[in-house]
C-alpha cells in the first residue's frame, strides 16, 4: 500500500513538470507558486479544519522543523522548477529529479548514518542507469550535445532537486504525532505566507510585467485556469499526502526509488497530451526504471518475510 502511495505520488509529479512546463509560458514563476500554495492551503483549511486544530499545539511545538521542511518543500522545490522551466525543457528537469536517490543515500549516510544495502546500491543504479539512458535519448555516447545544451534552465532544475532531495531525507525529523493531513495543511500555509513575500516584492522590481496583467492572463483563458486547478489537487495535495505517509512508513532510502517514477510518467504525459515522439530509448529506459524499482520492492518484501 505505501508502495502504491510512493507511486500516485510520483505520477502526480511527472504530472506538475508537463503542466507547470505550459504553464509559466503564460504566468509568472512567482505568482505560479504562490497561487498554487495560496489555493491549497484554502482547500486544505476546509477539509482538513478538524485535524488541523487538534494538531495546533504538536505544530507549534515543531514550528522549527515543520517551517523547514516547507521552505524545502513548498517553497524552493517549486519555485526553482518552474524558473528552470522557463529555459529548459520539462524532460531535462524531471531527468535531473530523478537523480536525487543519490544524493538522499548521501545525506542519509553522512547525516543519519543509514545502513546503506547492497538492494539500495543496485537498485539505485539500474533505475539512474534509465534515467542517463534517456537524457542521452540511447546515445550514450554522444556527450557534447548534452553539454552543449545545458543552460541557466538547467542549473534551476539541478536547484529544485537538490531541494528535494533535502527534503525527503529530512522528512524523517517531523515529529511523527503531527497527523499527515495537518502537516501537509501546515506546510501549505507556510508555504504561501513565505511566497507572498517573495512574490510582492517581484512586482515591486519588475519593468516587463504587472500583477494585473498576469492575473488576467491566467483567469481569462481555460486551458491556464485549469492547469493551475491541476498544480492544486494533484501535485499539491495529493502528492504531499501520499508522499510523506509513504516516505515517513519505508525510509528516505527505500522510497526514494520511486522518484525514477517522475520522468516516466512525465514522458508519458508529454507523449499524450504534448505530442512528443515517441522512441525507442523511452521504452528501454521505462524498463530500466521499473527494474531498478522493482529489485528494491522485492529485496524489501524478502527482509519483511
Amino acid at each position: 500500500m505505501n508502495s502504491l502511495l510512493l507511486f500516485f505520488a510520483a505520477v502526480f509529479w511527472g504530472g506538475n513538470y508537463v503542466v507547470g512546463g505550459v504553464l509559466v509560458k503564460s504566468v509568472n514563476p512567482m505568482l505560479l507558486s504562490e497561487l498554487r500554495w495560496l489555493f491549497t492551503a484554502l482547500l486544505l483549511l476546509v477539509i482538513y479544519r478538524s485535524a488541523f486544530r487538534q494538531n495546533l499545539s504538536l505544530l507549534w511545538g515543531s514550528r522549527r522543523s515543520v517551517t523547514a521542511l516547507a521552505i524545502l518543500g513548498q517553497v524552493l522545490f517549486p519555485l526553482t522548477l518552474y524558473i528552470g522551466l522557463q529555459y529548459t525543457s520539462s524532460l531535462n528537469a524531471a531527468v535531473y529529479m530523478s537523480a536525487t536517490p543519490c544524493v538522499v543515500l548521501t545525506i542519509n549516510r553522512l547525516v543519519f548514518r543509514d545502513r546503506i544495502t547492497s538492494s539500495n546500491v543496485v537498485g539505485v543504479l539500474i533505475s539512474t542507469l534509465g534515467v542517463i539512458y534517456l537524457l542521452f535519448k540511447g546515445n550514450l555516447l554522444d556527450l557534447e550535445r548534452v553539454s552543449a545544451s545545458v543552460n541557466r534552465g538547467d542549473l534551476w532544475a539541478i536547484g529544485s532537486a537538490l531541494s528535494w532531495a533535502l527534503y525527503c531525507s529530512f522528512l524523517r525529523v517531523k515529529d511523527g504525532r503531527i497527523s499527515g493531513y495537518a502537516f501537509v495543511t501546515a506546510s501549505s500555509i507556510i508555504g504561501a505566507l513565505i511566497m507572498l513575500p517573495i512574490c510582492a516584492l517581484f512586482y515591486l522590481f519588475a519593468s516587463d510585467s504587472t500583477l494585473g496583467q498576469d492575473l488576467t492572463s491566467l483567469f481569462s483563458r481555460v486551458d491556464v485556469t485549469a492547469g493551475l486547478i491541476y498544480l492544486v489537487l494533484f501535485p499539491s495535495w495529493l502528492s504531499y499526502l501520499f508522499w510523506n505517509r509513504g516516505i515517513m512508513a519505508l525510509g528516505a532510502t527505500k522510497g526514494e526509488i520511486f522518484t525514477h517514477v517522475i520522468p516516466l510518467s512525465g514522458g508519458l504525459m508529454s507523449i499524450l497530451f504534448l505530442n512528443v515522439e515517441v522512441g525507442m530509448y523511452h521504452l528501454v529506459s521505462a524498463l530500466c526504471i521499473l527494474g531498478g524499482i522493482y529489485l528494491c520492492s522485492i529485496k524489501k518484501a524478502r527482509v519483511e518475510k
